[in-house]
């Protein structure tokens, strides 16, 4: 053999070498079966776990200048002593991983109910709990450093991207202290307000609470919101201060703040850093020391509280459910109490975080369930599990059960409508596993035929059309949000309006009432009075101001939804520079003197720009929006009217001038009568194609809704 080079990569060995050589060692490399030795024109098969005694072997086959310096016989009984040895002492990798060898410590353990702890880390956005979560299943060695990757919990791309986190995840997680083994169930909430009823239902499967605030930001909206609702719940909160390595962190001046506005005594909360890994293991003591154990409750009746679900395309609808009391077991008849389905219960586990099968949970552990369930609002959030005979079943269920009604609504359009049923069936196969999605069909003169969709709020409507375009290459127009208003026909009872062309004349209906939110605006002082003036213009109701600590502002109005759907939050941004939080909550329906606002295109009325709104804002608003479109709309070769309605009442009206073509430019002089008789001519033309014209409104049109200077000011 001339020459011979070893080479190591990725834990595989390459020996390249001539065909002479190649073919002496073919029966010895053999022996081996799934990774590969390459040589030059070919590559020889070779299992891992032979590598390092393959290699030695070769190595005394060949000497300087390429004479043998053993024999090949001698080789080739020294290859099969040493692979006897290695397969002896050599795991396979499912061996391995149940082993914990491969630098994971994620596998089953059954711990007394004294030593789990189920906690949840809230958050506002951007200050650090998916990074956290990051760190402790690194530190707790759940997830191996090779399959590590930043934002590990949030497994959708949007998430990923805007570095929020939508869709709820949970981990298990071993660790040992003092002694003993014990199991942290980690439950990773969306801090986001739009799924304020999935978080509060997931504080209800723990017992604890990390508060994660910012050390150079402080205390923001959601913040407080999140804590109201782990307040609620009765869980034991700890304060832990992360980012404590940025220049402009001041811990001391978070703690006082968390005293004040929260409540809470900061003087045991943790100073970390999830990026540097400063603190991790003082938080992970502090769980263990502070939240207390679930009860033990093995005899009573079966109760599982179901916190999330999501649908696979394989197995069914996964459900993640904490198991409250009794013990649920593999096979199991069971029954949700509050949609009354029966399933059998095919497989439970745990999720460390992977799915693992186990064959039963006891009181207190948090795990998976699968059940040949085929839709998501069989196993809705907040239910509860019970056995299904009569003997085990649960008189009662958990309390806290609401069914998610979509408050934000808004007409979704392909733009092209051979795309109508591919859009169909996407939002089917959405809804699959998101159950707070609502639509139905809608057909409107101007756009054609789509759908009348639901959200539970701004963020989730923005998610839904980004999947929509993203995953199922859909083209998409999407009509200015509404909200959900409540109309009292004559002589009828009262219901639900999420479209304007449903709602009665005047004349036919008692009362029209809109959902009011309590909003509550965190913001540095200096902005308080710019962010008031947004509030009051908003038909804001100011009900209190506090002063959180030196330099800080909470601000409380309650405002009607439709108001706040639009662009508020942008403008509340802009006027505060981007340093201002809200958080809002619906709190009732009221009763106010509401119109609807028609525009109609050339005589033709747009359903998709019709709006309800208040008598008040109506000619303001309508008198914008017609201004707006006059600059949307391309010119026709006819005059174009453009009118905004209330009733029959025009308000506000401006027109689109015609393309005109100079007829008398062939007139020199002559007789006037000459001119006039081409200027009629035109004229006449222009009426006839007017009334048999179609003026096509771009998409564009359809949201300029949302560009309508609402303060009454320059764009």
């Amino acid at each position: 053999v001339a020459s011979r080079r070893i080479v190591h990569a990725h834990g595989a060995a390459c020996v390249e070498m001539s065909w002479p050589s190649a073919a002496a060692l073919l029966l010895v490399l053999s022996l081996g079966g799934s990774s590969a030795f390459s040589v030059p024109g070919g590559v020889l098969p070779l299992r891992r776990a032979a590598h390092s005694a393959a290699l030695r072997s070769t190595l005394p086959l060949v000497g300087r200048g390429g004479r043998a310096t053993g024999g090949l016989v001698g080789g080739l009984r020294m290859q099969e002593q040493e692979v006897k040895e290695s397969k002896s002492t050599t795991l396979s990798r499912e061996e391995r991983l149940a082993t914990g060898s491969e630098g994971t410590n994620n596998s089953y353990k059954r711990v007394p109910t004294k030593n789990i702890r189920n906690f949840s880390i809230i958050a506002h956005i951007d200050h650090g709990k998916s990074t956290l979560a990051d760190r402790l299943l690194s530190i707790t060695k759940t997830v191996a450093s090779r399959d590590m990757q930043d934002q590990f919990m949030d497994t959708m791309d949007i998430e990923r991207e805007r570095g929020i986190t939508i869709k709820l995840q949970v981990a298990r997680m071993n660790y040992h202290y003092k002694g003993e083994d014990y199991v942290l169930n980690l439950i990773d909430t969306p801090g986001h307000v739009d799924f304020s009823y999935e978080v509060s239902r997931s504080l209800m499967a723990c017992e604890g609470a990390l508060l994660v605030v910012d050390a150079s930001q402080g205390v923001e909206a959601q913040t407080l919101a999140n804590v109201y609702l782990a307040i609620e719940a009765d869980l034991e909160i700890i304060p832990t201060l992360n980012k404590i390595d940025l220049p402009g962190a001041d811990p001391d001046k978070v703690k006082r703040e968390i005293e004040e506005v929260v409540g809470l005594d900061t003087e045991s909360a943790i100073a970390c850093s999830a990026k540097a890994g400063i603190g991790i293991e003082e938080i992970l003591q502090q769980i263990i020391d502070v939240c207390p154990p679930p009860k033990e409750r093995p005899d009573e009746p079966l109760k599982c509280l179901i916190f999330d679900s999501y649908y696979d395309p394989y197995r069914g609808v996964v459900v993640y459910f904490r198991v409250i009391s009794g013990v649920i077991k593999k096979n199991d008849q069971i029954r949700f109490m509050n949609t009354g389905k029966r399933f059998n219960c095919d497989e439970i586990g745990v999720l460390s975080p992977d799915q693992q099968p186990v064959d039963f949970l006891e009181s207190g552990e948090v795990g998976y369930m699968i059940a040949g369930i085929k839709t998501v609002e069989d196993a809705r959030v907040g239910d509860t599990i019970t056995h299904e005979s009569e003997g085990r079943r649960a008189k009662e269920p958990l309390p806290g059960y609401a069914e998610a009604t979509p408050m934000v609504w808004c007409g979704l359009f392909p733009t092209d409508t051979k795309d109508y049923d591919q859009l169909r069936d996407s939002l089917q196969k959405l809804k699959l596993n998101d159950a707070a999605l609502a639509f139905e069909p809608e057909n409107s003169l101007a756009m054609g035929f789509g759908f009348r969709c639901g959200f539970l709020g701004l963020l989730h409507m923005d998610v839904v059309q980004t999947r929509l375009e993203r995953e199922y290459d859909l083209d998409l127009i999407m009509t200015a949000p509404s909200v959900l208003y409540k109309c009292k026909p004559n002589k009828e009872d009262a219901r639900f309006l999420s479209n304007p062309s449903e709602l009665p004349e005047p004349t036919k209906r008692e009362w029209i009432a809109e959902p009011y939110v309590k909003m509550e605006i965190i913001t540095p002082e200096e902005y308080v009075g710019s962010l008031m003036e947004l509030a009051q213009s908003r038909r804001g109701e100011f009900k209190d101001m506090r002063y959180l600590v030196q330099g800080r502002t909470t601000l409380e109005y309650e405002m009607p939804m439709a108001e706040m759907v639009t662009d508020f939050f942008d403008h509340m941004k802009s006027r505060s520079r981007g340093y201002a939080s809200m958080e809002y909550s619906l709190i009732d329906y009221r009763q106010n003197d509401l119109v609807k606002l028609d525009v109609t295109v050339n005589g033709e009325p747009v359903d998709a720009l019709s709006f309800i709104l208040h008598k008040d804002n109506a000619y303001e608003i309508g008198k914008q929006l017609c201004v707006k479109l006059k600059t949307i709309i391309p010119r026709q070769m006819f005059k174009v009217p453009i009118q905004a309605k209330v009733g029959e009442k025009i308000i506000a009206s401006t027109q689109i001038s015609a393309m005109r073509k100079d007829v008398l430019a062939k007139c020199y002089g002559g007789d006037v009568s000459r001119k006039k008789k081409l200027l009629q001519k035109q004229a006449k033309g222009k009426k006839r194609m007017k009334s048999v014209g179609k003026v096509d409104v771009p998409q564009e049109a359809f949201m300029a809704m949302l560009d309508v200077n609402r303060e009454g000011g320059k764009e």
